[in-house]
């Protein structure tokens, strides 16, 4: 077994374990027991459980930006709605990395650093499409100063918290999941679309969202 597949083995069984028992609740036994090695092999790869936290991050880090490349490979709301789907799945992988923001924030504040800088380009980004769409015509023009800003935030935070409150209520139908997480972040911009936004909208979008999602 090569380091490099153990320690994947060892992050991919953290994350999983972050998941399942929270940040605060695993112990690096636990993780070594998960795939079978001993603490002491364990600790030759990561010294402690900061070190895989940060390689986690490393991990998600790349996966974030991956995600954020996915802008304007569309010439309409298909790109928005298709960059949606993305961060569904990232959620739905990672858990924990919503669920434990104080974790984060409290016990590693160069991992919380790190996440600063992504949500600072998450919003932008979301920000940038307000732009990019009323040049199109598909969005009308602020309706007052600092709206589209406050409103791109407004989505940040609905798609940050979006897992956990669900996790809260105890919804567990992904499927469905996502398809309601995807209107309710549309439902955020449609009283701002222009005719010609809601025509791309019900032409391009509602077909989508009105799929089986379990045919998806």
């Amino acid at each position: 077994m090569s380091d490099l597949s153990t320690k994947q083995k060892i992050i991919n069984a953290s994350i999983r374990l972050f998941n399942q028992d929270g940040m605060a609740n695993v112990r690096l036994q636990q993780i070594a027991n998960d795939i079978g090695i001993s603490v002491g092999n364990l600790a030759y790869h990561f010294r402690n459980k900061e070190a895989i936290v940060h390689a986690i991050n490393e991990q998600l880090y790349e996966e974030v930006l991956a995600i954020l490349s996915a802008y304007r490979l569309y010439p309409n709301f298909i790109d928005f709605d298709y960059q949606l789907g993305l961060y569904f799945q990232f959620l739905q992988k990672h858990p924990f990395y919503f669920i434990d923001l104080l974790e984060l924030e409290r016990h590693y504040p160069s991992v919380h650093t790190d996440r600063q800088v992504h949500i600072g380009k998450m919003i932008s980004q979301i920000r940038k499409r307000f732009d990019f769409n009323i040049q199109r015509g598909t969005i009308m023009p602020e309706p007052r100063p600092g709206l589209y800003d406050r409103l791109a935030h407004t989505i940040w935070v609905l798609i940050t918290f979006w897992m956990p409150q669900n996790m809260i209520k105890g919804d567990n139908s992904s499927a469905l999941i996502n398809t309601c997480f995807k209107e309710m972040v549309w439902d955020q911009l449609y009283p701002y679309f222009t005719e010609s936004g809601i025509a791309e909208y019900e032409r391009l979008i509602v077909p989508l969202l009105q799929q089986n999602p379990y045919d998806r």
